[in-house]
């Protein structure tokens, strides 16, 4: 199967910055979509941002001009670099992995980590 292990999320105050990283782990071919989704408390887990193997992002309005979504192909690797931090940013940030392809006709997925705390004080 495949595991995906987050790292990086912290307390920050408002204004600062943090990088997420992700791994993924398995009998992975390639991934078609690698992303960060969030989710605050007692509220539904949100899309923060994608990005294809090709490269291709899409980030919510939210965070647009202050987080970047960035990978590595050849290591499984996706990274969220988060800069201008604000208190609403505040979650339980999750990474997800779309589209493993695992054999020539087989993909499997979506797959998710287990979540890494992100906390801003303002």
């Amino acid at each position: 199967q495949v595991q995906l292990v987050e790292s990086g999320g912290g307390l920050v105050q408002a204004g600062g910055s943090l990088r997420l990283s992700c791994v993924a782990s398995g009998s992975i071919s390639t991934i078609n979509f690698m992303g960060w989704y969030r989710q605050a408390p007692g509220k539904q887990r949100e899309l923060v941002a994608r990005i294809s193997s090709s490269g291709t992002t899409n980030l919510a309005d939210s965070v647009k001009g202050r987080f970047t979504i960035s990978r590595d192909n050849a290591k499984n690797t996706v990274f969220l670099q988060m800069n201008s931090l604000q208190p609403e940013d505040t979650a339980v940030y999750y990474c997800a992995a779309e589209g493993i392809r695992i054999t020539p006709w087989a993909t499997i997925g979506p797959f998710w980590g287990q979540g890494t705390q992100v906390t801003v004080s303002s």
